[in-house]
């Protein structure tokens, strides 16, 4: 008995987790009660502290695991793409696309949480989860910019351009809605991003080794 309820707590936290993750993108820090993530997951409120310390907690659990979904997908890219060109290309089209927009619930940490993260204290789970999920994203893109014309900086560099073009412009897309400005912001600036040219690391004018 003892056994089962340990895996059906830990199947509760579990779902829990999964919640917030999704409502946090949806819906931001601010728009969550505690009593709203667990509803979500199906239970009530009261269990909340068998769980989770605080609600701040929780939330840097959750962002954790929104990120680690992110780079499960990026790195499952990589594994369908193993050429570096056509992954950027095609994380480019899934990025910065009206789906993507409009499913923010399941879709990147880096943008549907930024604001939150901006906002919370600096040694709060939420912001160090996210730093260390910008992080972690810029090291996968930095695998998707190398090439053999190009050096390790350059690489870096091109993979920050990308993350925080992407994110800006998703944020203004989601922010004007389902309008003709908003799908002109997205293929604008995935038209920009797809014909760019290297960013140059410093000293290097050709932004070649």
């Amino acid at each position: 008995m003892a056994r089962t309820s340990r895996a059906e707590a830990a199947r509760h936290r579990e779902d829990v987790v999964a919640a917030t993750s999704r409502l946090l993108r949806e819906r931001g820090a601010t728009g969550m009660s505690v009593q709203d993530l667990m509803g979500a997951a199906g239970l009530t409120h009261g269990g909340f502290y068998k769980h989770f310390s605080s609600k701040d907690e929780l939330l840097g659990i959750a962002a954790t695991t929104a990120f680690g979904e992110l780079l499960a997908l990026l790195a499952q890219l990589s594994d369908d793409l193993p050429d570096r060109s056509e992954a950027r290309s095609a994380l480019l089209r899934d990025y910065l696309s009206a789906e993507h927009r409009d499913t923010p619930g399941t879709g990147c940490a880096n943008t549907a949480l930024a604001a939150d993260a901006a906002r919370a204290s600096a040694d709060s789970p939420l912001r160090t989860s996210y730093a260390e999920g910008v992080q972690e994203t810029l090291k996968r893109l930095t695998d998707l910019e190398s090439a053999p014309d190009r050096s390790d900086e350059a690489a870096r560099q091109r993979a920050v351009v990308d993350l925080a073009t992407m994110v800006g412009a998703l944020t203004l897309a989601r922010a004007t809605g389902q309008t003709p400005l908003s799908e002109e912001i997205l293929y604008t600036v995935l038209d920009a991003l797809s014909t760019a040219a290297p960013v140059n690391a410093p000293g290097d004018a050709d932004g070649r080794c």
